[in-house]
């Protein structure tokens, strides 16, 4: 298998790399100059026939599509973007020569809680994600035996076709969406304040959610038992304790030191060092791009053998990514394009689930902890990037468990808020205030405390203190009045006078 990956990648090699690889001041990421290449087919274009197309349940012939596009397309590139969308899956062909026509394939209606029945009429309950259509038919498809799903290679053309900041595999409105949701009391503060404030719950969250997509058995409390106490769960076997380690150890690399948490070929070999120790079967191996062919466990797909070839594309991955400016498409690009390499022996996948936890950090948005997501609708995600290089599954899985982990972290965000910067400026003379009034006996109103109100409190912000003083009397008890230097016995005695009486 070895030597047959090689002699492939080999003849590949002569007519891709040679082709797409020779550097040039023009030409970005190594790729064939911008000058020469051909116009890259965007999915907004692809999803756009695909709509026309769904038009007609009967199917649409080449020539009707022309007049439908009215000259929009020349007859070749309409050729061009029908075949990719066919060899997605996406649209299929029938009918011979002339007669040839175009359709999409018949679409599968699922329940949002995706509870789905069968023939008896019995209900399963399968535990997945919402999906949408695109997602349901790419889950249709990797859910095939695997002999029905032909081979395939790593196509080069799918990272050619992304260029940053242009290409968008995450809409404009769903990005504004997670950002409102991603949105921390630390946004305004350095790189990693809020992953630095929720470390304790990351660690356990990430950590365990991250493993349990590996198949790992932990539950929650055992992983929070090992990571807070070091007790290791009775019968469980010591990779999978080594695995829960290796999470916490890499997440703490990316979150105490905000340097570390930086998109470059470094830090990503970083995380497989930790990720990955311990657990490979040649220890060398360990935070290195792999020299050895690999293949996917219930996959068609073939990954690059070439190791001089791989080490090129990773680091034009990274350069990649690097460069986009929107923190989730960032992410989500880490997710599809790092596995899809396969840049390592084995771990690929967490070390994508990390790193795509680096734009989060960096702008201090809620952490994607994978909390919850359904091991199996995860690994249908990946397969259909890997054999289809579609990615809607993927995103609906990454949607879904950005909501999820957002729900987390929603009282977490609540207990981080700001510090009352008009209350600071004004601490010492409120108490002087509030100290005065009590032990004076006299009544909390708007008038003993406007009388009393110090010279300190300039003019325009005298209203704003005189509230601030008659909310603290609302809760002011014996407990707390000696915040402000008042004996529980004299507080008492002046609310016996003022308020039980009042």
């Amino acid at each position: 298998m070895c030597r047959e990956n090689a002699k492939r990648d080999t003849l590949f090699v002569a007519k891709t790399i040679a082709r797409h690889f020779k550097r040039r001041d023009t030409g970005a990421y190594g790729f064939k100059g911008t000058k020469h290449m051909p116009r890259v087919t965007s999915q907004e274009e692809l999803d756009r026939l695909v709509e026309l197309i769904s038009k007609h349940h009967d199917g649409i012939g080449i020539d009707a599509l022309l007049q439908s596009l009215e000259g929009s397309l020349q007859r070749r590139s309409l050729q061009r973007r029908l075949a990719v969308l066919v060899q997605q899956g996406r649209v299929q062909m029938f009918g011979e020569s002339r007669g040839v026509r175009y359709r999409r394939p018949p679409r599968i209606i699922s329940a949002s809680t995706n509870e789905k029945a069968n023939a008896t009429g019995q209900v399963s309950a399968e535990i997945y994600v919402p999906t949408s259509l695109e997602g349901e038919e790419i889950k249709t498809y990797v859910r095939q035996p695997r002999q029905l799903r032909p081979p395939v290679g790593y196509k080069l053309e799918f990272l050619e076709q992304y260029h940053p900041n242009q290409t968008t595999y995450l809409p404009q409105g769903l990005r504004d969406q997670l950002h409102a949701l991603g949105r921390s009391p630390a946004d305004q503060t350095p790189a990693g304040t809020f992953a630095r404030d929720i470390l304790n719950r990351l660690l356990i969250d990430l950590s365990w959610a991250s493993s349990q997509l590996e198949g790992n058995t932990y539950s929650r409390l055992d992983t929070e038992r090992l990571i807070e106490f070091g007790q290791a769960a009775e019968g469980k076997d010591a990779l999978e304790t080594q695995m829960i380690l290796n999470h916490k150890d890499a997440i703490e690399y990316l979150v105490r030191d905000p340097e570390h948490a930086n998109l470059t070929t470094d830090t990503v070999i970083a995380l497989h060092a930790f990720l990955s120790d311990g657990l490979m079967a040649d220890p060398s191996a360990c935070g290195r791009v792999r020299t050895r062919a690999v293949e996917i466990g219930g996959s068609v797909y073939l990954p690059v053998a070439l190791p001089q070839r791989l080490e090129e594309l990773f680091g034009i991955v990274i350069q990649m990514a690097a460069e986009i400016h929107d923190p989730f498409e960032q992410a989500f690009f880490l997710m599809v394009h790092l596995p899809y390499l396969q840049p390592f022996e084995d771990v690929n996948k967490r070390v994508s689930r990390l790193a795509a936890n680096i734009p989060f950090i960096r702008h201090n948005l809620c952490p994607l902890s994978f909390i919850d997501v359904p091991q199996q609708a995860y690994v249908d995600a990946m397969i259909g990037v890997y054999e289809l290089n579609r990615i809607e599954l993927l995103r609906d899985v990454f949607v879904w468990a950005y909501e999820r982990s957002c729900q987390q972290y929603v009282a977490v965000k609540q207990n981080l808020v700001p510090p009352d910067i008009f209350r600071l400026r004004y601490r010492q003379a409120l108490s002087e205030v509030v100290a005065a009034i009590v032990r004076n006996d006299e009544p909390a109103t708007d008038a003993a405390v406007r009388a009393r109100t110090p010279a300190a409190v300039i003019e325009e912000d005298k209203e704003h203190f005189i509230q601030l003083a008659l909310g603290e009397f609302k809760t002011l008890h014996p407990g707390n009045a000696v915040r402000f230097g008042i004996r529980p016995l004299e507080f008492s005695a002046w609310q016996e006078r003022h308020i039980n009486q009042g």
